[in-house]
């Protein structure tokens, strides 16, 4: 079945942001790209990357500004990451499930 967007309605929930970078610091961008989605989702962040070999993540309750600072994205190495903003729209509002 095909249906036309425009037949559906539009909903709005959680933000993602991820970025392939080979030779560059991402973390810092999808940082900056999360602020611009903190709309999307208030009550928790997280930013995972990778070095095409090992996954770093943190995550935390909380608003963008809240969760990350220079001493928890500096760690944050790898050229593929990506980054959400959560509302919760199933599940409770834990850090397991930020």
């Amino acid at each position: 079945m095909v249906s036309r967007i425009s037949d559906r309605k539009i909903n709005e929930k959680c933000g993602v942001f991820g970025i392939y970078a080979p030779g560059r610091k991402i973390a810092e961008t999808i940082f900056y790209g999360l602020q611009a989605l903190q709309h999307r989702g208030q009550e928790s962040a997280g930013i995972a990357v990778s070095d095409g070999e090992n996954i770093l993540i943190f995550k935390d309750l909380g608003l963008v500004s809240q969760v990350f600072n220079e001493q928890n994205i500096a760690p944050l190495q790898g050229h593929i990451g990506i980054g959400h903003t959560r509302y919760s729209t199933t599940g409770m509002n834990i850090w397991k499930n930020s």
